[in-house]
């Protein structure tokens, strides 16, 4: 029976792997040139996760981006334990301790603070071996976000070449990327993206290969809001492990635990059955110590610790008894000296001592003496026995207590008052009483569970029902009608031929099979649609930046070279197919001065033939 009892309680119980990022190394020097063209850089600059490779031409261009790091940054503070230099990504190792330090250069999905991003992309150069002195000698492919504002990019493109002294870079949507990558080749294609990631959720529709920027659509909602959400649920539930439930944990959660209900109504049902709550529960296990506050140690145990105790106290006894020695030989050693004065007839000399000693009489500096020799002669005695005692039974003896008087407590007797710390963390030495053994009443390993039951659908249907939170914004079904009833009838028909789903927040289970069942309930009946799950949707971006910058190497039409940033400024960018549309500000033309000048006098004349005809 207690066996069954344990298996099922074992059952569905998952430890947190509290996973920690270790170090990247840096890389050898990386691919220099391919025949006369320089292999490009290909950063996808994420707001959860950068990713930055080569992008190597050749049969073989290589596997996964050769660093993958959390776009994250801490700056240290002088005398910290790491020096005060800002650590980047993995290099900071668990997030959990430095979270209040942690800074993004990313508002939103938009980079905005470019010191932070100047550290991103250092650390990417230097753990990728770029290998150039003083520059960044190669061309680089960066991802943006959907309608970037011009001053982001701007900043940017005078990061990358006034900075680092690139030759050219293309800017392209990360989504667009991903989107080029799981489409044939050579194939303009149209269709709608659902790009979901940590800040955000876009829907992009595709007509015939390019943007149509006017009807993309954002939802500011993502992986950190639904991982918040789960903090606050679970916090709420347990509110005696609010320490424990950490973002970092919840985002664990989320990707190994969660998934997409495909009627989110009709699943809460289904969790009101115990039995189904018994199955599809998981209890995720919270680290925790065996041993109980109120156990108690063994006689033998007490007694080497009262023994270590006294240890302690006869060294710092000894080491200030040494102290206190020094200290008193070497004012007797002044004392005899002045003492000398006196006896070779130096008169001036020692009177001149003995009003720096602060004594008036040569009777008062004998009996300062006397009581000093006196005081040396014992400590000496005392250090003597201490070498030679044998060692003190420990339940029966006390701890030897220093004489008062000869120590004479001071400011520098109390300054390593850190020494004294151990001797009173644990109890006091006192008479051994039995005590019976605490046994726990519960089961303390069950107590340190997290029960997450429907929280497991209910942090990621946020993207569907943003009311969960309190957003006034409309979900993803709302805002995909919307979109579709702004086009046509064949239009339409067209878009939903390939509903591409990409990003990380789009990887829960059972997505595709939601999103096929809103796109059911807004379709005319007996109407085609198709619905397409990136290969990879969190590394597709790279790959498909890194197929775009292999495939358009040599066309120098869709890159913005040193002299397009020196001519049309920092906000210029080329279009392409995975690009933005370009929207360059127009600013009014002012009137020149010398019309302004003809304005302002033909206004004068007039104002004076006036008064003439007024005479």
């Amino acid at each position: 029976m207690a066996a069954a009892t344990a298996a099922s309680l074992a059952t569905n119980v998952f430890p947190f792997r509290d996973a920690r990022a270790a170090p990247d190394p840096v890389l050898e020097a990386g691919p220099v040139a391919h025949g006369s063209l320089p292999v490009p850089l290909v950063l996808d600059n994420g707001s959860f996760q950068a990713r930055a490779g080569w992008a190597c031409p050749g049969p073989d261009p290589g596997p996964e981006p050769r660093l993958q790091f959390r776009a994250v940054c801490a700056r240290g503070r002088g005398g910290a334990r790491g020096g005060a230099g800002p650590q980047v990504g993995n290099a900071l190792g668990s997030l959990e301790p430095l979270r209040w330090m942690l800074r993004s250069p990313f508002d939103r999905n938009v980079p905005v603070n470019l010191e932070l991003q100047e550290l991103l992309l250092d650390y990417s150069f230097q753990h990728l071996g770029v290998s150039s002195q003083g520059c960044v000698d190669h061309p680089i492919v960066l991802t943006e976000a959907v309608c970037t504002p011009l001053y982001s990019r701007q900043m940017m493109s005078e990061l990358l070449f006034e900075c680092y002294g690139i030759p050219k870079v293309a800017y392209g949507i990360d989504s667009l990327f991903s989107f080029y990558h799981n489409n044939p080749k050579n194939m303009i294609s149209s269709g709608l993206i659902i790009s979901s990631g940590y800040q955000c959720t876009h829907i992009l529709p595709i007509l015939e290969g390019r943007l149509d920027a006017r009807n993309c659509k954002r939802i500011n909602l993502g992986g950190s809001q639904a991982a918040g959400y789960l903090q606050r649920l679970l916090q709420l539930k347990y509110p005696g492990h609010l320490a424990a439930i950490t973002l970092s944990r919840m985002e664990e959660i989320l990707h190994e635990h969660s998934y997409i209900a495909e009627d989110y109504v009709e699943e809460l049902q289904k969790w009101r059955c115990p039995d189904y709550y018994e199955n599809n529960v998981h209890k995720m296990q919270l680290p925790f110590s065996s041993k109980l506050l109120g156990s108690t140690l063994t006689s033998e145990e007490k007694q080497e610790r009262r023994q270590q105790q006294l240890r302690r106290l006869q060294e710092l006894n000894a080491r200030r008894r040494e102290e206190k020695l020094q200290l008193d030989q070497e004012r007797l050693d002044r004392l005899l000296y002045v003492q000398e004065l006196l006896e070779d007839g130096q008169m001036d000399q020692f009177h001149k001592a003995l009003i720096e000693l602060n004594m008036d009489s040569p009777e008062e500096l004998q009996s300062y003496i006397q009581k000093l020799s006196a005081a040396v002669e014992q400590a000496k005695q005392k250090i003597l026995q201490a070498e030679v005692s044998l060692e003190v039974d420990v339940v029966d003896s006390k701890p030897e207590t220093p004489d008062l008087e000869q120590l004479e407590p001071s400011l520098e007797d109390v300054e390593n008052i850190n020494d004294f710390e151990p001797l009173f963390s644990e109890e006091t030495p006192e008479v051994e009483k039995p005590v019976a053994t605490v046994q726990p009443v519960f089961n303390l390993a069950a107590y340190h569970q997290l029960f997450v039951g429907t929280e497991r659908i209910r942090a990621p249907e946020i993207i569907f029902q943003p009311s969960l939170i309190g957003e006034e914004q409309a979900g993803i079904a709302e805002t995909l009608q919307y979109i579709l009833d702004r086009y046509p009838k064949d239009v339409q028909e067209l878009l939903v031929q390939n509903v591409f789903l990409t990003g990380g927040n789009m990887m829960y289970p059972g997505m595709k099979v939601r999103i096929e069942k809103e796109l059911l309930e807004m379709r005319p009946f007996q109407s085609s649609f198709q619905v397409q799950l990136a290969s990879n949707p969190v590394l597709d971006a790279w790959y498909g930046a890194r197929d775009w910058a292999l495939d358009h190497l040599d066309n120098e039409d869709v890159w913005i070279t040193r002299k397009d940033y020196e001519e049309k400024g920092g906000g210029y960018l080329r279009e392409h197919c995975a690009s933005n549309v370009y929207v360059p500000i127009r600013l009014p033309k002012q009137a020149s001065r010398s019309a302004e000048a003809q304005a302002s006098g033909k206004g004068s004349g007039a104002s004076g033939g006036g008064a003439g005809e007024q005479a």
